[in-house]
């Protein structure tokens, strides 16, 4: 394998107005590697990217990149009455040019340019393109569209799906992908893994689909800031997990042992300025003694104070901060600890015409439920209807008495839209503070509601949600707009939750790890348990 580096980029640095996004970042791929980034919402994933295709270009710094270099853009860059077909064909021009070059080549006699087109034709492996334009098209699920069918009248997943299939089928030496999972589901995801993973080129990606980097990454770039810049893993998502863990013991207990020696240093200078205060100027008579006997131990005392004095104010200067304290619910149950037995939800013969019918289901107090099914199986239907939020043609939902029930929606909308996330939080001695949680950030703790993203507003609602820990939690895709870092406290945190659980996703990295009850739905109804 070429472990020469293709893209490099050095001492890359860029901000928007006052906000710094990445400063001074350098970075080398080679073919064959696949590099996954990561970092909180707003850490410059999708900046560097754009950094790296030359769609934006850096404050500082410089950018290293082939020539056929693909970004894949969230829109497709053709007119709406383009057709399929067409978009294909441009797609596979790239290969047909080459094989067009090899045929001139041989025909003519020319060594030089045959030997540099066969180079480039078994890189593009242009003899088995058009078969692979077709598995393309086929894994990511548009062999149902009709070829003369315009992208103007396509779904936006559609559109999403053929952008990335073009970006496939040309088979560029460096790809770069932000969120290519989007608009996929189980069979393409699988599909795009399996095809990423046998590219000879190289590739740097941004995901939140954990399965997905676990899969594809054969190495992670955390842009969180840490204290010697962004950090690369060489390993997958899990590997990535573990030095991650270790990282936080690490910090824990380097934090520990700053306190310990920080109360130490400070105990020493008040006992050496005691000290020092005591053995003070004499008067005549006993001065001189005093220089005589103990005036060496007063510099000694003087010294050693001076010293830690010196080692104090370096430590206070320098010290690690304090690990955040992860997500947990912590805040005290509403309902009566003697009432802790029995189920918090019960289900019978539930009916939403078209949406939804399940005949039976139990949540103990304590429970732990999974909902998973399709797009359109009914499992927001399910938690609207579980919440009270939803009035069913016939069945009954029954929550046990003095049961708080909260759920967590897809899109949150505030009622008040002047309020603000502080005040809505509240302040509770027994709660998190808000700012503890790492959901809301500073800048946004007194903004409107109002103006805050959808995202934004979700993870106040979850945060609201941790702080006041109700007796049922509703959880519709809470893993959505969340940093990868987050999710994965999220979901440790749902296993220590006080009360019952109940969560609808299509995540596959915590569809995987559950270990607790699930309900599957299809078209509406239950198809397993």
């Amino acid at each position: 394998m070429n472990t020469t580096p293709l893209l490099r980029a050095r001492d890359l640095a860029k901000a928007y107005g006052t906000r710094v996004v990445l400063d001074g970042l350098s970075l080398d791929v080679a073919p064959g590697q696949r590099l996954g980034l990561v970092g909180e919402n707003g850490s410059g994933k999708s900046t560097l990217l754009r950094l790296l295709a030359g769609f934006e270009e850096p404050d500082a710094g410089r950018v290293e990149r082939p020539a056929d270099t693909g970004f894949l853009h969230q829109e497709l860059p053709h007119p709406p009455e383009t057709p399929l077909s067409a978009v294909l064909d441009e797609a596979l021009e790239p290969a047909r040019r080459v094989e067009r070059r090899l045929t001139t080549s041989a025909a003519e006699g020319s060594m030089g340019a045959y030997a540099e087109a066969l180079a480039d034709a078994e890189r593009l492996e242009v003899w088995d393109a058009e078969r692979r334009a077709e598995l393309v098209v086929t894994g990511l699920a548009l062999d149902g569209v009709a070829p003369d069918r315009p992208v103007g009248a396509m779904s936006g997943g559609q559109r999403g799906r053929l952008a990335l299939a073009a970006l496939l089928i040309r088979r560029p030496r460096a790809l770069l992908l932000d969120e290519p999972t989007n608009h996929l589901d189980d069979r393409a995801l699988e599909f795009l893994e399996e095809y990423l993973r046998g590219l000879p080129g190289l590739v740097v990606l941004a995901s939140h689909d954990r399965v997905f980097l676990d899969a594809v990454c054969t190495g992670l770039v955390d842009l969180d800031p840490a204290v010697d810049g962004p950090t690369r893993y060489g390993g997958a998502y899990s590997f990535y997990l573990r030095e991650k863990r270790l990282e936080r013991r690490r910090w824990e207990e380097r934090y520990q042992r700053e306190q310990d020696d920080l109360k130490e240093l400070r105990q020493a200078v008040r006992v050496g300025a005691r000290q020092v205060a005591h053995n003070g100027p004499r008067r005549d008579n006993a001065k001189m003694a005093y220089d005589y006997k103990g005036g060496r131990v007063d510099r000694q005392v003087s010294r050693r104070v001076r010293d830690a004095r010196g080692r104090l104010e370096e430590l206070e200067r320098d010290q690690v901060r304090k690990p955040p304290r992860p997500l947990e619910f912590t805040a005290p149950l509403t309902r009566d600890p003697g009432t802790a037995d029995g189920n918090a939800l019960t289900v019978r013969d539930l009916v939403v015409p078209g949406r939804l019918r399940l005949e039976r289901l139990d949540v103990p107090a304590d429970g732990r439920l999974l909902v998973t099914g399709p797009n359109g199986a009914g499992k927001s239907t399910l938690l609207y209807a579980l919440g009270h939020r939803l009035r069913p043609a016939s069945g009954r939902v029954l929550w046990r008495r003095g049961a708080s029930v909260a759920l967590l929606e897809q899109d949150v909308v505030f009622p008040d839209p002047e309020r603000t996330p502080r005040s809505l939080y509240g302040d509770r001695p027994e709660a998190p503070r808000l700012t503890d949680l790492g959901l809301v950030a500073p800048r946004d703790l007194d903004r409107p509601v109002g103006v805050l993203s959808v995202g934004q507003r979700r993870r106040l609602a979850l945060a609201v949600l941790v702080g006041h820990a109700p007796d049922v939690l509703l959880l519709d895709e809470p893993t959505n707009h969340l940093s990868l870092a987050l999710a994965e406290e999220l979901e440790e945190a749902l296993g220590t939750a006080p009360g019952a659980v109940v969560v609808a996703s299509h995540d596959r990295w915590l569809r995987r790890n559950w270990s607790w009850s699930e309900l599957r739905l299809v078209d509406g109804e239950e198809a397993a348990r």
